[in-house]
């Protein structure tokens, strides 16, 4: 099926930012909760949030087998995180920072 604008004059907002822009609106958990609910698969769901629970143990310095021993993720998926963490766009360190899971100063994220 071809897709057409209904605006033709207007360009069209990027799919990611108009996500985004319905994330930022949202600003009661629970309101969140019912979004990504609705959005996502209970698999998907559970992969975002096992990626997110193990960024604090990353950014404690705790090693990979450590944090899989304790949260059941795979070392796989502890491996990309960790590597955002260290070479993505920043949104996990910014994300915690603001959470207060770590400070400004926090230099680049260990290896093991």
């Amino acid at each position: 099926m071809k897709r057409r604008h209904l605006q033709p004059d207007i360009a069209p907002l990027d799919p990611l930012d108009a996500l985004c822009e319905v994330l930022l609106s949202l600003d009661r958990r629970a309101d969140m909760r019912a979004l990504l609910t609705d959005l996502c698969t209970p698999a998907e769901l559970e992969a975002l949030s096992d990626r997110w629970r193990v960024v604090p143990l990353l950014l404690q310095g705790q090693p990979y087998r450590e944090i899989h021993d304790h949260t059941a993720v795979s070392v796989t998926t502890i491996g990309r995180v960790a590597r955002c963490l260290g070479q993505g766009e920043g949104g996990y360190r910014l994300a915690a920072r603001r959470l207060g899971l770590v400070n400004a100063e926090e230099g680049p994220l260990a290896s093991h």
